[in-house]
């Protein structure tokens, strides 16, 4: 599994500010819990359902200079939730977000890319058990798929109080939306990142200034 821009950039913008136990829900390779890690002084638990993905991220973790406070768990979400006897200041999540599209003939992909196994729903209310009173849930979604999922949110007592929308080329329309959501209601900030300028690999400098500590090439 390739690391993807995704998950970057959630890992970096994401508040840990006030996280002491972070779960990373659909870790992957394992990407984002290294880079929470990096940033925080947090415990950081992360559930995988793929058996290859759950090996790699075993791997990644392994072999990070902050591999001893990461615990990478095989099992779903859901199934996590009920046997964990956790809160969480901070949970984040990249998750499936193709709800009626064309299914990938891949099965590792197709659980990575589709809402098959874990539903907004599903992790929306297993976010809102498992969040400590001020905690926070991150994720990162396709611009039209994110304004579904704040109203879903509202159902479980979770409300969106940040935004970033993601432009990836100057000019063209926003594809992602990072959102931040709480159990308290608090003012909406808003804000836009552009990626690249012009041309290709011409980065912002806000994209850079955001992702640099996890770039060699920045």
């Amino acid at each position: 599994m390739k690391v993807g821009t995704d998950g970057v950039l959630l890992g970096a913008w994401t508040d840990v500010s006030k996280a002491k136990r972070i779960l990373d829900v659909g870790t992957g390779t394992g990407l984002i819990a290294i880079m929470l890690a990096q940033r925080t002084d947090a415990l950081i638990d992360a559930v995988e359902t793929d058996e290859n993905a759950y090996k790699q991220a075993c791997s990644n973790s392994d072999n990070c200079p902050w591999g001893r406070r990461i615990q990478i768990h095989h099992t779903s979400f859901q199934e996590y939730t009920m046997k964990t006897n956790y809160s969480y200041d901070l949970i984040v999540s990249n998750p499936p977000y193709f709800i009626n599209s064309l299914k990938n003939p891949g099965k590792s992909k197709e659980t990575a890319r589709h809402t098959t196994t874990l539903d907004y729903s599903d992790l929306l209310q297993n976010s809102s058990k498992l969040l400590s009173d001020g905690g926070i849930l991150s994720v990162i979604l396709p611009y039209e798929e994110s304004k579904l999922f704040i109203i879903k949110a509202q159902e479980y007592g979770l409300l969106c109080n940040k935004k970033l929308k993601i432009i990836p080329h100057s000019g063209k329309p926003v594809k992602r939306m990072m959102m931040q959501f709480s159990k308290t209601s608090e003012p909406i900030h808003e804000s836009t990142l552009i990626i690249e300028q012009e041309k290709r690999h011409q980065y912002s400098k806000e994209y850079i200034n955001l992702t640099k500590e996890y770039y060699l090439s920045f």
